[in-house]
């Protein structure tokens, strides 16, 4: 039978919970915790979890081809989101990013994003686009989000990680 396991950081205690609930509340009617050495797994046993990640497959996901069925585009679509929550609290984060210009010294938020899947930083680009968020790549597998207007709204959306 197919298990839906996610490793969390024991650091996020409250995305252990959320991601308990949310197995619960979609297709599991029991939800096992394993702990691990800095992590616990949350699992679920289930017959249709690959019905909800057609994207699973064997191997890296960098190297296979990720990309949402019509029904989670829509999904997404309504719920943008929800969906960078999910993005940036599993491959980003949110730092202060000190500079110094003519010997003055500036600190200012910005959310970093790191995937080495093309397909999925296409979806995170994707999903910014639809909120009217701007970002910028500055890596091939990292994209930012620093202007403050942007930072503000991507605040309202993710939230910090507790």
């Amino acid at each position: 039978m197919p298990v839906l396991r996610i490793s969390c950081s024991n650091r996020w205690p409250d995305l252990i919970d959320a991601c308990d609930d949310a197995m619960r509340a979609v297709l599991a009617t029991k939800v096992q915790r394993v702990p691990q050495q800095g992590c616990v797994s949350v699992q679920s046993s289930g017959t249709h979890w690959p019905c909800l990640f057609p994207q699973h497959g064997p191997g890296e996901k960098h190297r296979r081809l990720i990309v949402l069925a019509d029904w989670q585009r829509e999904i997404v679509q309504r719920h943008p989101g929800h969906f960078l929550r999910g993005l940036f609290h599993s491959d980003g984060c949110r730092v202060s990013n000190r500079v110094t210009t003519r010997g003055k010294e500036y600190v200012y938020p910005r959310y970093m994003f790191t995937n080495e899947s093309a397909d999925i930083m296409g979806l995170c680009q994707w999903t910014l686009d639809l909120l009217g968020i701007a970002w910028r790549m500055n890596r091939r597998n990292s994209l930012s989000v620093a202007r403050r207007e942007a930072v503000a709204a991507l605040d309202r959306h993710v939230g910090p990680k507790s």
